[in-house]
């Protein structure tokens, strides 16, 4: 089974329950999952599941998008309600003041990661040396908030905030960054990932639909799964025919068709004969064989006309070939030694106009 779950985390588990459950559910241990969420935190988290675990690395989109609600009135040691209370103080500000510093805080900044973080110092993670009342120097990292709304007050003393971020942006230490600009203590009371990349809440399905689908099938629980390419949706689309699929195999890079983004017309594509090239004018002036089959600018652009057969002993000795004097008495000669051998190697770029063995 292979593809990418999306789960809608519950609350007080961790993403290594998660996990931990689904390993059991899809009977493999081949799962690993995208951007880890707190205990408290719900919503959005991305498993890759079966050869889609190699995937993980290779998401291009690190955007994450969430909707937290800032508490006034008290400051804990973990950044949220479920740590201990360090400090408290009575509330002075309100939604006012908070729409006025919301805008500081958006574009690159640097940020320090908080002491409950997974961050690790000497191998040692920072939420361990934490718990054993250990604080310890961090630096500070870059992050970029893309864009903070305001999402009303659900009870008193406690705005939600829907933040868009970059990856590695801990909402917690944003939250309290922004309560000391009102000049308040805050905290975190609650926190939601509504999107990790292209992957959002529309796409997430509970713990428990995942196991109803399980009860119905394998067939059901791959319905629920998005296909690995998913990962690439953001990237261009490249089209390419089966003559330019070979050449892609082989190892040429992309760059050499860049007009290959639409499959061509069957009318257009044009077929090699053996002793003459057949891709257009400009390489049948000189050319004796051509292996590419596209149009005539695509072949000039490729360079991929073989005028000659050509073996490895050949393109070593064409330097001192043309520098010769009497270039057009050595090249027939050369011809006539060579045309009969079978090609080793393809000849470097060249074109009928500049390529010494088709001059006249």
């Amino acid at each position: 089974m292979q593809g990418i779950l999306i789960v809608d985390k519950p609350t007080d588990w961790t993403s290594f329950d998660v996990i931990a459950k689904l390993r059991g559910i899809l009977g493999t241990r081949k799962l690993g999952h995208s951007g880890t969420l707190d205990p408290m935190a719900t919503g959005v988290l991305p498993v890759f599941c079966g050869g889609a675990s190699k995937a993980v690395d290779l998401q291009l989109d690190h955007t994450k998008a969430y909707r937290a609600t800032l508490k006034l009135g008290a400051r804990t040691d973990t950044g949220d309600v479920t740590g201990t209370v360090l400090e408290t103080a009575p509330v002075t500000a309100g939604e006012k003041e908070l729409l006025e510093v919301l805008p500081r805080f958006v574009g690159p900044r640097m940020q320090t990661p908080p002491m409950y973080s997974a961050v690790k110092i000497n191998g040692q993670p920072l939420y361990k040396l934490a718990r054993e009342g250990v604080t310890v120097e961090r630096k500070a990292r870059p992050i970029e908030i893309y864009g903070i709304e305001y999402g009303g007050s659900p009870a008193e003393n406690e705005y939600v905030l829907t933040v868009r971020c970059s990856k590695g942006t801990y909402i917690r230490t944003l939250l309290e960054d922004i309560a000391a600009a009102m000049g308040q203590k805050g905290t975190m009371s609650a926190l939601r990932r509504t999107a990790a990349g292209l992957y959002t809440e529309a796409d997430a399905h509970t713990l428990e639909e995942i196991l109803a689908a399980k009860e119905q099938g394998s067939a059901a629980l791959e319905a629920l799964m998005l296909p690995v390419e998913s990962v690439f949706a953001s990237l261009p689309l490249l089209v390419a025919d089966e003559r330019v699929e070979q050449h892609l195999y082989n190892g040429c890079p992309t760059s050499r068709y860049p007009r290959c983004r639409r499959p061509l017309p069957r009318a257009e594509r044009r077929r090699a004969v053996s002793g003459s090239c057949q891709c257009g004018e400009r390489c049948a002036q000189g050319g004796k064989s051509c292996s590419w089959k596209g149009t005539d600018d695509q072949c000039k652009s490729f360079h991929l006309c073989r005028p000659w057969r050509w073996n490895m002993r050949a393109a070593l000795l064409l330097p001192w070939a043309t520098s010769m004097a009497s270039t057009s008495a050595t090249v027939p000669s050369l011809r006539e030694q060579w045309s009969g051998q079978r090609p080793t190697a393809l000849p470097r770029r060249c074109s009928p106009s500049s390529c010494p063995l088709t001059a006249k």
